[in-house]
Order: structure tokens, then C-alpha cells, then sequence
């Protein structure tokens, strides 16, 4: 395969991952201040299955979908409003969030047990940066906003955590098995 039409291919799997970040995101149980989505399930199964670079690269497509107007945050909105508004932080906390979770795998293997600890460490990043915005934005005290923004989203959290690690190691070995990661980091330690 050459390097233009690898090139294409990665292009082409990164835009498809921020097309099921944006459908994933309209999976939502609404809560007071900030929804549970799918957003962040997705974002860990981009991250799992891409690695950091591309992983990455789909939530930078995603969030410029977003900016641009389409509906593909949670509950159907998009804009710059939705980016700049109480949930802003978790939006732009997912960049942080995917490279962090690529990049853990890529050193120490892409391993069902290393996806979950790097998920999980990936969830306390976007929890940690909607946290911090939200106190900002809704000019809430550092309880206020841990308790709105953090606590009640640590359960389902850690339950998204260890889908996206086992549904993406999962579709990873399959698509590595077929040839389909060319260029992409596959080191695996073993299956655990």
C-alpha cells in the first residue's frame, strides 16, 4: 500500500470516527446542569481503536463539525454557543482526553487492561476539564462544581470506561487482523 492511499485511508477512518462521536453524543440520560451522552463512550472507542495521532485528530474533526453549526453535540446542538456554553469544557476536554488515551496505549500495548486504565485515566482528563469550566462558566464554588459537574458521572463513567476499552481492543485486533491498521501503532503485550 502506498503512502498517499494510507494517507486517504486514515483521512477517511478518522472523518468516520467523528461521524460516531456526533451520533453517539445524541444518546442521552438529561441530568440538571450537564447530560450523561454516549459523546464519551465514543471518544474512548476513538481513541482505543486510533491511538493518540488519528484518535485525536477525529475529536479535532468532530468539534469542528460541531463549531461550524451541524447538530452533533449532545441533544442535537452545535455552534460555537454550545462550545462556549457550560459544557464547553468537556468538549475541549475530549482532545486532551483521546491523545491521553492513545498515547497510554501506544506505550504500554494495546491490551484490554491497559485500554481500561487509560479510559478511566481519560474520563477523570474530560471530567477534570468540565469541571473547571463549569465553575467558571456558572461561576459555581469548587463543591458546587464538583458535585454538578464531577461526582455524579463518576459510576457511569468508569461503566463507558471499560466498554470503550473492550469494544475497542475488540474491533482493533479484528480490523488489525484484516489489514486495516496499516501505519497505526499495534503493538500488543498480550490479550489481557
Amino acid at each position: 500500500m502506498t503512502a498517499s492511499n494510507n494517507k486517504l485511508r486514515m483521512m477517511i477512518v478518522t472523518a468516520l470516527f467523528a461521524a460516531i462521536i456526533g451520533i453517539l453524543a445524541q444518546v442521552t440520560i438529561p441530568l440538571p446542569l450537564v447530560p450523561i451522552t454516549g459523546q464519551t463512550l465514543a471518544i474512548g472507542l476513538a481513541a482505543t481503536i486510533l491511538g493518540a495521532r488519528y484518535g485525536t485528530l477525529s475529536i479535532l474533526v468532530y468539534l469542528a463539525i460541531g463549531a461550524a453549526g451541524m447538530p452533533v453535540f449532545a441533544q442535537m446542538s452545535g455552534g460555537l454557543g454550545s462550545l462556549f456554553g457550560p459544557t464547553g469544557g468537556y468538549l475541549f476536554g475530549f482532545i486532551p482526553t483521546a491523545f491521553v488515551i492513545g498515547y497510554y496505549l501506544e506505550k504500554m500495548g494495546f491490551t484490554i487492561r491497559n485500554a481500561v486504565v487509560a479510559n478511566i485515566l481519560g474520563m477523570f482528563v474530560a471530567l477534570g476539564f468540565g469541571t473547571v469550566w463549569l465553575k467558571i462558566f456558572a461561576e459555581l464554588s469548587w463543591a458546587g462544581a464538583f458535585m454538578g459537574g464531577f461526582a455524579p458521572f463518576i459510576l457511569v463513567g468508569i461503566i463507558k470506561a471499560v466498554l470503550a476499552a473492550w469494544i475497542g481492543i475488540s474491533v482493533r485486533n479484528r480490523l488489525a487482523s484484516a489489514k486495516l491498521l496499516h501505519g497505526l501503532e499495534t503493538r500488543n503485550h498480550s490479550s489481557l
